[in-house]
């Protein structure tokens, strides 16, 4: 299952930054698509952070 946790999150920060790059040649959507991009690189950092964390037993 950390497999597919890495896959996600790599799919999310791919796409973030995608967005990051996009954002700047879209003339009315800038900060949406900015935006979206900082939210698509958070959700990438909080899955590793969240659910692979607490998947292991102590």
């Amino acid at each position: 299952m950390n497999v597919f946790y890495f896959i996600l999150a790599f799919v999310f920060f791919a796409l973030g930054i995608f967005l990051f790059a996009f954002a700047f040649n879209v003339p009315d959507f800038e900060a949406i698509l900015f935006v979206g991009g900082v939210a698509s690189i958070s959700i990438s950092l909080a899955i590793p952070f969240h659910l692979i964390g607490h998947s292991e037993q102590r």
